[in-house]
């Protein structure tokens, strides 16, 4: 029999989340726009790099018609069903006053519980997905920002040797400005992602409208006909499809700061449709020109000055990707401390209308610390995107399984209903071929997260 930990009884959670929080004003067209900045850069910088490793990695598939259409339905369905229908349509529901995050989930089953006992299993598993988000804080930023100064020598070679120190200075940059709040960090990065989701989605109708029958791959028999014909190999390429679907548990963790609507709305309204419409683009791209594998996404301009304007926008969108784990970790943190799992820090309140957006200064400094140690012992981005798999898919299955005990013990639905969710969305995975890189990332989540005792 499970142990229990018991915490003070508080008044029930609202089972599901209300359409207007009292955390938050109310959504405005506007409050979706500055969202785009801090709350969709992870998964919005995906396309740089998400089926360029699924057909030119080191498991990459042959550039075969078949395979495309195959790898291209696997990315389609998996921002469809992981981010589209789990997070965005289901997850998002389970706020806990306003917070959302893993721990949020842990908030929820305590507040419902008899006494306010959840089981020690339960807790220790989600201190332990809240520690691999910890853990994705620091790998984003670094892998982010790396792979942005790496871009720059498509235009200027010469810059390979100032990679690392370039990459550190921008970095420092970046958390320096994190004092300025939510509110001016978004109001400076959402028109940028702006323009960025508006690039993605022009570039990759001017090449879906010459290859029209890329739009096959919306049938899922070929991704599965893929899954099927390639066997372990093709188990490979899925881990390389997963980096699609990334910047998905960012979504949950950042509702805090400007509330579900605004999140669902850019989501629905811009961000989906550009993102399809650019893997389609890059599909359509490499059914014309298998050659164009190598790089399939700066492939869609004409090599030149647009190369080189493309590669500066990308530049601005991947340095921005960083900031909806950093925003993610201040939130996580407020919650931990809340649950009485994480010792009182300084929390500084950016917005007089807005609750949630928070600065923490040590929880920024201690990210800055972890991301430029990464930085500085493995020197390239390929040697860290590797990571993301452990932190990123860890921190979904286990959101996926406590999300179910939450249909279940706090909106009392059926067991038929939670273990079908369960098993429909836990099989998220992806191979990790840097150990170490996740190794050091989830050893500083856990030592971060790690429980004092609880009252």
């Amino acid at each position: 029999m499970e142990s229990a930990i018991a915490v003070p009884s508080r008044q029930p959670a609202h089972p599901a989340t209300p359409e207007v929080s009292p955390h938050h004003p109310r959504p405005t067209a506007g409050l979706a726009l500055v969202a785009l900045g801090v709350v969709f850069g992870d998964i919005g910088t995906s396309p740089l790099y998400a089926l360029k490793e699924c057909v030119s990695g080191a498991h990459g598939a042959a550039v075969t018609p078949a395979n495309i259409f195959g790898v291209l339905s696997l990315i389609i369905w998996a921002l469809l069903l992981i981010v589209a229908v789990k997070y965005v349509s289901f997850i998002l529901r389970a706020d806990h006053h306003g917070e959302g995050g893993i721990l949020a989930l842990l908030g929820l089953l305590r507040e419902n519980a008899p006494a306010g006992k959840v089981g020690a299993g339960v807790s220790g598993l989600l201190i332990f997905g809240a520690a691999l988000l910890y853990g994705d804080g620091i790998i984003t930023p670094a892998v982010s920002v790396l792979s942005a100064v790496e871009g720059l020598q498509v235009m200027m070679p010469s810059l390979q040797p100032l990679v690392v120190p370039l990459t550190v200075a921008m970095l420092l940059a970046l958390f320096l400005f994190q004092k300025r709040g939510t509110a001016g960090v978004a109001r400076l990065f959402g028109p940028v992602m702006l323009v960025w989701f508006f690039v993605l989605g022009g570039l990759g109708v001017w090449h879906l409208l010459r290859q029209p029958a890329v739009l096959a791959a919306l049938n899922p028999l070929h991704g599965l006909r893929f899954l099927a014909t390639h066997g372990w190999h093709g188990f490979t390429v899925l881990g390389a499809v997963f980096l699609a679907v990334t910047g998905g548990e960012a979504l949950y963790a950042d509702i805090g700061h400007f509330g579900v609507r605004p999140v669902r709305r850019a989501w629905f309204w811009l961000v989906l449709p550009a993102l399809l419409l650019n893997y389609f683009g890059q599909g359509a791209l490499l059914l014309a020109k298998p050659a164009a594998a190598a790089n399939p996404f700066y492939a869609l301009v004409p090599a030149g000055p647009w190369t080189a304007l493309l590669t500066l926008l990308a530049t601005a969108a991947t340095i921005i990707a960083s900031q909806a784990l950093i925003t993610g970790a201040f939130s996580l943190t407020r919650q931990a401390v809340q649950l009485g799992l994480f010792p009182r820090v300084d929390i500084r309140h950016t917005s007089e209308d807005v609750e949630g957006q928070i600065y923490l200064p040590a929880v920024n400094w201690a990210v800055a610390v972890g991301a430029i140690a990464l930085v500085l012992a493995f020197g390239s981005s390929s040697r860290l995107a590797a990571a993301y798999g452990i932190a990123v898919s860890g921190t979904m299955v286990i959101t996926t399984v406590i999300y179910a005990l939450v249909v279940r013990r706090v909106w009392h639905r059926s067991r038929a209903v939670s273990g079908r969710w369960q098993h429909a969305f836990s099989r998220s995975t992806c191979r990790s071929s840097s150990p170490t890189a996740a190794s050091f990332s989830t050893a500083a989540g856990c030592r971060w997260c790690w429980p004092s005792p609880c009252t």
